[in-house]
């Protein structure tokens, strides 16, 4: 591992360009930031093989991009691409950027915003189910998304014109675009053919490891997988992990490696690890943060964690359930093997599974977590609401049942509940935040446009700002504090 040699006064130089490369997975000229592709080409060589050897991924870097090809383990849908106005993608939105790369992959160095509407709606027609029409204000806005996605990696740059005066009018409005094309290949590099995938499980297979084909996995793709996952998820819990992971995840030296890579601390305890980001620049979600759902979340942990406590009503306990298998049997069933892709459809071939657990009928009682039904976890956000809503942000206020769902979708995406049928398991990782103190604070009535209250939460005892993963960009995750 090269970081083990690099000068003390330039390491923190290299984890810098560790962490954002492992965090956006594609570096341009512009993104993240005009700074970040010099740091990686500096490291580049320490990067690539230091990559491959940890993590099994592939670095390549060129004079204008640097791209990540990260490993899959586990499909993971708490990390979609996300609207300039931090909304999630739909499902047209990500059709519109995948056929928009399609249609920049045959393009010259410049197009019109509308020249490249009307080459996405020509292919749209020949996808079932999907069409761009210029005419419907909906699908403009959803393409222009897709757009502005490309556009703030450096695919495209605004040479002319205004993309919301074309959203707005197309008649009206128009937007010239420079094409760099060295991105837009960049951005797309499945590693295998996906015309030739019979199930999105083959993606999950690491070729890094010589024997893979095997039943029994061999140490060194244990670990790697080990690796992966304490970058990638919030919490790496041991009970979710085979026997030979979990072996490596009780290892010092695999746990420093990681440490050493990114330069994080990794905090350990029995029922699992996780990295700590105390910068919150590694993780693509912040927490605890700002804002009415982060707040609220805080405070639903403190009751939680109260009501976990209760030892006069005991909450009944339950295992986590198994790992589900919905994301990838509806991913299989929209591969369009009867259609334009028929021809190139291979034979079916058998699932890789991304853990392979032993079955061991004789195997150790589960182990079980307490169990919050939806029925209070509903009425303690509403005595909550009641309390400090007026605090809250307006769209919050009204909509008190959205308010519950994101905030139960924040923290099963911490790795800090588990949602279940009817209800919520609470993770050990929970208590680190129990203790929520609430503090209002009222502005000076001579502050001009002052608000009547501000609602301020923090975990005693622990720091003001924190963060857990998800990514990527990836781009990927990583630890929560």
């Amino acid at each position: 591992m090269h970081a083990t040699t690099i000068d003390p006064l330039a390491l923190d130089s290299y984890q810098r360009a560790a962490r954002v490369m492992l965090a956006n997975h594609l570096v341009t000229r512009t993104f993240p930031d005009r700074i970040a592709l010099p740091l990686i080409r500096r490291w580049a060589t320490e990067l690539r093989e230091d990559m491959a050897e940890l993590l099994g991924y592939r670095l390549e870097v060129t004079e204008t991009t640097a791209r990540l090809f990260p490993i899959s383990d586990r499909l993971d849908t708490g990390r979609p691409a996300r609207t300039p106005a931090d909304r999630v993608f739909d499902r047209r939105r990500y059709a519109y950027l995948s056929l928009a790369l399609a249609a920049l992959g045959r393009a010259g160095d410049q197009i019109t915003l509308s020249e490249l509407a009307d080459q996405v709606a020509a292919y749209a027609v020949r996808v079932e189910g999907l069409e761009l029409s210029t005419e419907r204000a909906a699908d403009r806005d959803a393409f222009v998304d897709a757009v502005a996605w490309l556009a703030a990696r450096g695919a495209l740059s605004l040479a002319d014109g205004d993309a919301g005066g074309w959203a707005a009018d197309p008649e009206a409005g128009e937007a010239l675009y420079d094409i760099d094309r060295s991105v837009v290949f960049a951005i797309f590099r499945p590693p295998r053919a996906l015309q030739h995938l019979h199930s999105v499980r083959t993606l999950l297979a690491d070729d890094t490891d010589s024997a893979a084909t095997t039943s029994v996995p061999s140490r060194a793709a244990a670990a790697r997988r080990v690796r992966r996952a304490l970058i990638e998820l919030p919490v790496v819990y041991t009970e979710t992990l085979g026997a030979a992971e979990q072996s490596a995840l009780g290892s010092e030296k695999i746990v420093a490696e990681v440490e050493l890579l990114t330069g994080l601390r990794a905090e350990r305890r029995g029922e699992g690890v996780a990295l700590i980001d105390t910068s919150g620049r590694f993780s693509d979600v912040r927490f605890p943060g700002t804002g009415t759902l982060a707040q609220v979340a805080l405070l639903l942990i403190g009751e939680i964690a109260d009501r976990v406590l209760d030892i006069d009503d005991p909450l009944p306990r339950r295992p986590r359930p198994p790992a589900a298998t919905g994301i990838a049997d509806g991913l299989d069933a929209a591969i369009p093997a009867a259609t334009v892709f028929a021809p190139l459809v291979t034979a079916p071939q058998e699932p890789v599974d991304a853990e392979d657990p032993a079955d061991d009928e004789e195997g150790p009682e589960p182990i079980t977590h307490p169990f919050v039904d939806d029925e209070w976890i509903r009425a303690t956000v509403h005595a909550l609401t009641e309390r400090y809503g007026s605090t809250f942000a307006a769209q919050w206020q009204a909509d008190v049942g959205g308010l519950t769902t994101e905030v139960v979708g924040l923290l099963a995406r911490l790795s800090l509940v588990e949602t279940v049928d009817g209800g919520v398991l609470a993770l050990p990782a929970l208590a680190r935040y129990r203790g929520a103190v609430v503090t209002v604070r009222t502005r000076a009535e001579s502050e001009l446009f002052a608000s009547a209250r501000s609602l301020g939460a923090h975990a005693t005892g622990e720091p003001a700002t924190a963060s857990a993963g998800a990514a990527g960009s990836r781009t990927s995750g990583k630890g929560t504090e």
